[in-house]
């Protein structure tokens, strides 16, 4: 009998539901596990996987904002039947009474596990990677260039407050008061802003006083470039814009040495200077739609990764910021959630769009100028969209560009900063990219002065009250890990690299968290396709094993390795084919001095589509080259 290869996402949460009903049998018994299983299948019967992707998390994010005590649950506005005389829903009725009382309101003290148990089974599937639709596509392209007009009001605003700035400071010069001269913001008088201004221009003064931007090593990122090249190609240099050279020249920032000049000089001729254009793609993200990235020219990529190289060096080691402001380590956000819903003196709060709402002049009005002149001259001024239109870019930086990430973040640090009442909130904010995790008491005020600066506040997902918080990927409430386990990369019958590693990684998580059945079922599925798949039994390093696994040693080739001292197995692993590309000495030796022992730090969730990287490689190779993402599954010996 051919074993089934399939895996349907339905039957992962009946799995899931099963192991619920294992944990929680006293409420939720043989016959509610039997009844939500069938309204499961009816549902997905005549919604199709929309219901999973979609109609859960609805549910999920109404969940989640009736833990903050900000709204009532409400399940019949989202497509699910209540129970008699409750606001509640039927489906998982039994845990959410233990959350909450008859009218949505949360409970006194409801029950942390339960919270966990609903949440993951509400949102498995929402960030499953199925394809978009156009409509999803047209939505994105509508919000970037939405979030681009509207940073037209923001920037008049802001060249208000850069006069009434200049004002003031005339002003205080001549020992005379200010007078506001506008009102821009319903919470702030104009006076209020420039004194937040003042005090974010000075912390980030102080904090790049001795920043030489010239003392950079720029080199190549791991993503795609709008001008196309690939690999080794990077580094044959046919166009370098004139507001590059500017600053930086030719033989000082991209050649080896003095002796690649000389050997090179006539090819000089040959390289344009044009201002190239950024350019937009969609890649998939999850069951929302597709993700904007602006991939840039290869040589503002260049000079970009060499900055934020020198900025994160700089940042993560001065005392004014490196326990405030983090670029390459989630872990300070994600202990503050939890101690943030377990105390509830700590709020955290997400921005919607915030990389494509930190206007240029925002940035140029906080930002010293021994920093902007550097970043001006390695940012895009355009980006293409897909449909070949050009769009002047307003914004600093999309998303995709190497500066994008530090400098909002440094923005929103500064603002909240020098708007802060007193040191205890000031050594209190914690700002990884757009998650910030402030006092409680300061949460009202830091999302008006950010909002006041032209960044828009996410309110769904800023967590204010209540014992939920969420942040850097994780989800507490009062003080209890409620994360669920989200499945990303979409089941394939044949034997996919990615598909192979990423469902291994979910069973093991979910493993961990005692949800058995489920985890039997995927191993099922993988084994069904993979054949025997090894457990940490065999003590095998570098590569995926499952918790446990039904194959026995005997199912693997083996033998004993003298040198090692120890049993090796045939087993399989990811690898990605390497590429060997020779090219002129002197640029190989450019790519060994920027890349071999100057790796740049990258944050865990950047990177993980379209990009070209290097192998890691001991000792490095710099003729070879690694093809992300077109990695396939071998035999090796472990």
């Amino acid at each position: 009998m051919v074993p089934n290869k399939s895996l349907d996402e339905h039957i992962v949460i009946h799995r899931l539901l099963y192991d619920a009903h294992v944990s929680w049998s006293e409420i939720f018994n043989a016959r509610a596990l039997k009844l939500t299983c069938q309204k499961v299948s009816d549902r997905v019967r005549s919604e199709g996987i929309g219901f999973l992707t979609k109609t859960l998390p609805r549910l999920g994010k109404c969940l989640d904002q009736a833990l903050t005590g900000s709204i009532r649950l409400t399940a019949a506005v989202h497509g699910f039947d209540t129970q008699d005389g409750s606001e509640l829903p039927r489906f998982l009725g039994e845990f959410f009474a233990r959350i909450f009382q008859q009218d949505g309101n949360i409970l006194p003290n409801p029950d942390a596990k339960c919270v966990e148990v609903v949440r993951t089974i509400l949102y498995s599937f929402y960030k499953y990677e199925i394809p978009y639709t156009e409509t999803q596509e047209q939505q994105v392209l509508s919000d970037f260039r939405k979030a681009e007009e509207d940073l037209t009001h923001s920037d008049a605003c802001i060249a208000i407050l850069r006069t009434a700035l200049a004002e003031s400071n005339r002003a205080r010069r001549r020992g005379k008061a200010y007078a506001d001269l506008h009102d821009l913001s319903k919470d702030f008088s104009t006076s209020n802003l420039v004194r937040v201004i003042r005090e974010a221009q000075r912390l980030l003064i102080e904090l790049f006083v001795s920043f030489d931007g010239y003392d950079i090593i720029p080199r190549h990122g791991p993503g795609v470039v709008s001008t196309g090249e690939r690999l080794s190609a990077k580094f044959l240099w046919t166009n370098i814009s004139h507001r590059i050279t500017d600053v930086y020249p030719i033989d000082a920032y991209f050649c080896a040495s003095n002796g690649h000049v000389c050997d090179s000089y006539d090819s000089f001729d040959a390289i344009k200077n044009t201002d190239n254009s950024a350019q937009v793609i969609l890649v998939p993200k999850d069951s929302r739609g597709p993700r904007l990235i602006s991939c840039e020219p290869v040589d503002f990529q260049w000079v970009q990764q060499g900055l934020r190289q020198a900025i994160y060096r700089l940042v993560e080691g001065n005392v004014l910021t490196k326990y405030n402001v983090f670029f390459t380590d989630q872990g300070p956000n994600q202990k503050g959630a939890l101690l943030g819903s377990s105390t509830g003196k700590y709020a955290t709060l997400d921005l919607k769009e915030a990389s494509d709402r930190v206007s240029l002049d925002l940035v140029h009005l906080l930002f010293p100028e021994n920093l902007t002149r550097f970043t001006d001259v390695a940012r895009s001024v355009s980006t293409v969209l897909p449909n070949g239109e050009k769009l002047i870019l307003r914004k600093f930086a999309p998303m995709g560009s190497a500066l994008c990430f530090p400098i909002m973040a440094l923005t929103i640090w500064s603002l909240l900063t020098a708007n802060a009442p007193d040191a205890d909130t000031r050594e209190s904010i914690l700002v990884y990219g757009d998650d910030v995790i402030v006092p409680t008491a300061y949460a009202a005020s830091a999302m008006a002065i950010l909002e006041a600066f032209g960044l828009k506040i996410n309110q769904a997902k800023s967590c204010t009250q209540g014992s939920f918080r969420e942040s850097c990927g994780v989800d507490a409430f009062q003080g209890v890990n409620v994360t669920p386990v989200r499945f990303r990369t979409v089941w394939d019958e044949s034997p996919r690299p990615n598909v192979y590693t990423s469902w291994i990684a979910y069973a093991n998580q979910l493993f961990d968290r005692r949800r058995f059945a489920t985890y039997n079922y995927i191993v099922e599925r993988l084994e069904a396709v993979y054949g025997p798949i090894p457990d940490k039994s065999m003590n095998i390093s570098s590569c995926p094993c499952l918790r446990v696994s039904s194959a026995r040693k005997d199912s693997f080739k083996r033998k004993t390795d003298k040198n090692l001292q120890k049993v090796l197995y045939r087993v399989r692993v990811e690898e990605s084919p390497s590429v060997t590309q020779v090219i002129p000495g002197w640029n190989m030796l450019l790519r060994y001095f920027t890349e071999a022992a100057n790796p740049v730090p990258v944050r865990p969730d950047e990177n993980r589509i379209g990009v070209v990287g290097n192998k890691p490689a001991s000792p490095f190779a710099v003729s070879e080259y690694t093809r992300r993402h077109s990695s396939i599954l071998v035999w090796r010996w472990r």
